[in-house]
């Protein structure tokens, strides 16, 4: 009897966390980068689908993470030697996300618990993975310097109570996106959550690429190297006899 209800309870949990999930759309799925691009705003919006009431007790909670392409990342340590600041140590970091933002309902740190956000990988901190000989104590200054620069430069966002919920149903939250997105896939996570812990998650895909001139450029300092780099030696050379030529008519 005993095992026959523990059975019936495994079957019956999921389907009761469950009740309520995300249903969800982008305002595009697809960036192209030209010439004059100069950045564009994502708009992430949905609602949470019941088969039942909504539940009495604490209210829902929604994080929406956008991350672009991981890449390595080198970090250098500067030290000054005689008068001059030179790079010292260096480390190198596996994997770090090249554009990482999180919009949330509400402070981070009460929406979302530190087991499931170990679990997900929903935090910037947790989205960085180190070489797997490296030491965590000695690589964290450079993780921290990496956080710091990138934070700065708008790379790294963190959005706290930006995302809009009406009525614990719908929600939409809006995402800039910066100038200096590079190709790849972006992808775009939604985490529905109550007092801290994720109940339902769903993922979405953004592609961007270069487009006209841009792309162009890309694929040809790619794939016929030479023929870009001596492109550009004549468009130096070009840009120079041009701008020699403005000043000595300028003199006269």
């Amino acid at each position: 009897m005993i095992r026959a209800l523990a059975f019936c309870l495994a079957f019956a949990l999921p389907a009761a966390a469950q009740e309520e999930s995300i249903v969800a759309g982008l305002s595009q799925t697809s960036i192209s980068i030209t010439t004059n691009y100069v950045g564009s705003e994502i708009l992430v919006f949905g609602a949470v689908r019941r088969e039942a009431p909504a539940p009495a007790g604490p209210p829902l909670d929604v994080i929406v993470v956008v991350e672009g392409p991981h890449t390595p990342v080198v970090v250098r340590r500067k030290e000054r030697n005689l008068g001059i600041w030179m790079n010292a140590e260096a480390e190198r970091i596996e994997s770090a996300p090249s554009f990482y933002a999180i919009a949330t309902t509400g402070p981070l740190n009460e929406v979302l618990s530190e087991e499931d956000d170990l679990r997900e990988r929903i935090t910037i901190g947790q989205a960085i993975k180190l070489a797997d000989d490296d030491d965590t104590a000695d690589s964290q200054p450079f993780t921290d310097a990496l956080l710091r620069v990138r934070q700065a430069s708008g790379r790294y966002r963190i959005n706290e109570s930006s995302v809009w919920l009406d009525e614990q149903t719908l929600f939409r939250a809006d995402v800039a996106l910066p100038s200096d997105l590079i190709e790849g896939q972006y992808r775009v996570r939604i985490f529905l959550t109550r007092e801290g812990q994720v109940i339902d998650v769903l993922e979405r895909d953004i592609g961007v690429r270069k487009a006209g001139l841009e792309r162009f450029l890309y694929s040809l300092s790619r794939e016929q190297s030479l023929l870009y780099g001596l492109l550009s030696l004549a468009l130096a050379v070009l840009a120079g006899w041009g701008a020699s030529a403005i000043f000595q008519r300028l003199r006269r």
